[in-house]
């Protein structure tokens, strides 16, 4: 059989087999299309994690000093004859954990961007991602939240460098500078329980961003974006 154009007409097994090849190559088309989708969306979660990872460089970095002028504080002590007094002592001690706190948090969060594989399925990266987001909640109360009565002891340990007792010489300003990081510390906690009442959901989210940190939340976005997508 010929067709009005002087071509042979195909053969119902010979269509058959065409439509199968055609759909085939759709397929696989198809497949390499969200496989390129996807890798593109990782790549953008890994982007989004960027400025976590150097600004965690920039917090250990921040911790350095910390540690630096509680060693300080220690050799002039030992060169001394009379020696620290003791509150000065203290505030070498809290100065100095603070700096290998922030360090060492700043290394954990780190630790866990690292350990997110992206060639992993997509519910392993959820789950790294939520590690992540813990430790960087931990690492941020840590980091932050002292700063409300930091000062003082950081104040004290810069006196004792110079050779001064703050307490002894100030300790009005000392006991203050204590009663108002204990107020400050106090009043976090209480608008952070406040700030989750149900019936504020749009001032929850918007502190759970705030802890969270942007990048995190977009890294989180796009996996979630991902995981969406594979459903579908």
């Amino acid at each position: 059989m010929t067709s009005h154009y002087g071509n042979p007409a195909m053969e119902p097994d010979d269509l058959k087999l065409a439509w199968q090849t055609l759909s085939r190559r759709l397929e696989r088309h198809d497949a390499l299309q969200t496989r390129v989708l996807l890798e593109q969306r990782k790549q953008k979660a890994l982007s989004s994690l960027r400025p976590l990872f150097w600004g965690q460089v920039v917090q250990t970095l921040f911790g350095i000093p910390f540690i630096l002028l509680a060693a300080l504080l220690w050799i002039r002590g030992g060169q001394s004859g009379e020696g620290l007094p003791w509150t000065t002592i203290v505030a070498g001690i809290v100065v100095q954990l603070y700096g290998i706190a922030t360090i060492a948090m700043a290394g954990q969060t780190l630790l866990r961007i690292r350990e997110i594989d992206y060639t992993q399925p997509v519910v392993d990266i959820q789950k790294r991602l939520a590690v992540l987001r813990r430790t960087y909640i931990v690492n941020g109360m840590l980091a932050g939240l002292p700063w409300w009565f930091l000062w003082v002891p950081l104040l004290m340990v810069l006196a004792g460098l110079g050779g001064h007792d703050l307490y002894a010489n100030a300790p009005e300003l000392v006991w203050i500078g204590l009663g108002v990081g204990v107020a400050g510390l106090a009043a976090t906690a209480w608008f952070h329980g406040w700030s989750r009442d149900p019936a504020r959901p749009r001032l929850a989210r918007a502190v759970d961003a705030s802890v969270t940190g942007g990048s995190l939340q977009r890294a989180r976005a796009q996996v979630d974006e991902i995981a969406r997508f594979e459903s579908e």
